[in-house]
């Protein structure tokens, strides 16, 4: 019996993405470091070149116009995690990812709106002076998902 409550799992996306290349390398990343579904809210963008798996047509995408409408689509039981260099956010490095979420990541020049930042049940970041570029982040996001570290 498949139980959604005791299986792992995790999507990833953008919210308002700037560029279609970093949301086509994000997809080739998320593909290869096991995202359940990836997904964009707000901007959208079609196959990218960069994207060489074709990752959009090989696990689910999903497409949301607002932010709203997004949350009330969140999976149950999944929590939603921001990627966000914010005072209040936890540091990666320590960080116990939930077994099942939904990661969301901002766009590089604005970063996640205020109304993601608050509605997020959690907020993560990662040593770094700067922003990093958005497809980047979230591949490092991912890949510590995937290193042997304990589940909230």
């Amino acid at each position: 019996m498949n139980d959604n409550f005791i299986n792992e799992y995790f999507g990833i996306g953008i919210q308002n993405g700037k560029t279609p290349e970093n949301l086509g390398v994000l997809w080739r990343s998320a593909q290869n470091m096991g995202a359940t579904f990836i997904f964009t809210i707000g901007n959208r963008y079609a196959k990218q070149a960069c994207d060489t798996h074709d990752a959009v047509k090989s696990i689910p995408y999903f497409h949301y116009e607002t932010f709203e409408a997004f949350f009330e689509n969140l999976p149950k039981g999944a929590r939603l995690v921001g990627v966000e260099l914010a005072e209040k956010a936890s540091d990666l490095e320590t960080f116990e990812h939930p077994r099942r979420c939904v990661y969301l990541l901002g766009a590089e020049d604005h970063g996640l709106s205020k109304k993601a930042m608050e509605k997020c049940h959690h907020l993560v970041k990662f040593k770094s002076e700067k922003s990093l570029n958005v497809a980047v982040a979230g591949t490092i996001i991912m890949y510590d998902r995937n290193l042997s570290k304990p589940r909230s």
